[in-house]
Formats: C-alpha cells, sequence, structure tokens
C-alpha cells in the first residue's frame, strides 16, 4: 500500500511510474481481467463479466494514470517525456478502461 501510495502522490520517478505501474501492471492486471471477462460473458454470465472486464482493473488505471501525471509534473522529470507520457496516460487509460 504505500508503494501505491507513493505513486499516488507522484513520488516516483517518471519511469519508475510509467513502465512499471503503467506498462507492466497496466496491461497484466487488464490482459487477466479481460480474458476472465471474456470467459464469463461465453458462459452467459455477463454481469460478472463486466464487473471482471471493468470495475476491477478500474481503480487501478485510475492510480497508475494519476501517478504517471503527477510523476510527469516532478521537477526532476525530463520534459522531453513528461507530455508524452502524460498523453499516453490519459489514452492508456481509456482505452484499458472503457473497451
Amino acid at each position: 500500500m504505500r508503494a501505491a501510495a507513493r505513486l499516488w502522490r507522484g513520488e516516483v520517478p517518471l519511469a519508475e511510474a510509467f513502465w512499471r505501474w503503467g506498462v507492466l501492471g497496466g496491461v497484466a492486471l487488464n490482459l487477466w481481467c479481460g480474458i476472465g471477462a471474456l470467459w464469463l460473458h461465453m458462459a452467459d454470465r455477463t454481469t460478472a463479466g463486466f464487473v471482471v472486464g471493468h470495475a476491477i482493473p478500474l481503480p487501478y488505471n485510475i492510480l497508475a494514470a494519476v501517478g504517471i501525471w503527477r510523476a510527469a509534473g516532478r521537477p526532476d522529470a525530463d520534459p522531453r517525456w513528461a507530455g508524452p507520457a502524460r498523453v499516453a496516460a490519459v489514452l492508456g487509460m481509456a482505452i484499458m478502461s472503457l473497451t
């Protein structure tokens, strides 16, 4: 929980926030939740599929997007990467959460 709190406050370096939390964690969680949702939909359990596919990963996606956004605003963040990281965080959160 401490690591998640540090991410939320933007206290982690931008590279760690983006690659570890956004890319690795986000892709892994959303992939497994997507597979679970698909399996549940195929079993005609659409409500459970919705919960697994959207409601479970949404808090993590918000945490990762906010953490990346705030890490990009740190004084030590490379300005060449801060803007693209913010765009990628918002787009990634939207794609992973809304599809």
